[in-house]
């Protein structure tokens, strides 16, 4: 089982990558506005149940894929309400259960998150589309990126169509698999 990670701030591109990487390799896509948009329809955003029910729900569904050696793409935004130590839990279960995880970090200028934060299909999974929003949390979430493991692979989606970045996150997987 592998598990790509692919992390990033908002509007960096995750979700549009790991569709196409998805496509390409038919690893299962479990983004993270599926458990996020679910808990927010019950408990508001940051709250106690919020944070404990996204990450348990985050990691069970993560480490049953694992036990089933169900390779998948998990797209993740390092934010102040996620636990700093979630990543470290993440890799634990998936190599606990005999998987590997490659790590895929987008980074994105702030020009071009901007533009890409209020497009319209955003809206689709109640991400964040805010600007003043995006402006305010953005030290906090560049604090949590400043965190993150280190990266297998490193994107700069602003200099990279989502098309090449998911050539080279596929390109790889395959040698990744081949260096086994």
């Amino acid at each position: 089982m592998r598990l790509l990670f692919i992390y990033g701030p908002p509007a960096s591109g995750k979700l549009t990558i790991g569709r196409m990487v998805a496509d390409r390799t038919g690893f299962a896509l479990f983004h993270n506005h599926l458990i996020v948009d679910a808990v927010a329809a019950v408990f508001p955003f940051g709250s106690d149940n919020f944070v404990q029910l996204r990450e348990r729900f985050w990691l069970d569904t993560i480490s049953a894929a694992a036990h089933a050696g169900r390779s998948i793409i998990f797209t993740f935004a390092p934010e102040p309400t996620v636990a700093p130590d979630f990543p470290s839990r993440l890799y634990q279960v998936v190599e606990h259960a005999g998987g590997e995880v490659l790590s895929i970090a987008l980074n994105v200028e702030d020009a071009d998150q901007e533009k890409r934060l209020i497009a319209a299909d955003r809206a689709k999974f109640g991400k964040l589309q805010s600007l003043d929003l995006l402006r305010e949390l953005r030290p906090a979430i560049t604090a949590c990126m400043s965190t993150m493991p280190p990266a297998t692979l490193r994107i700069d989606t602003g200099q990279t169509t989502p098309g090449e970045a998911a050539e080279a996150i596929t390109q790889l997987i395959g040698s990744s698999a081949s260096a086994r």
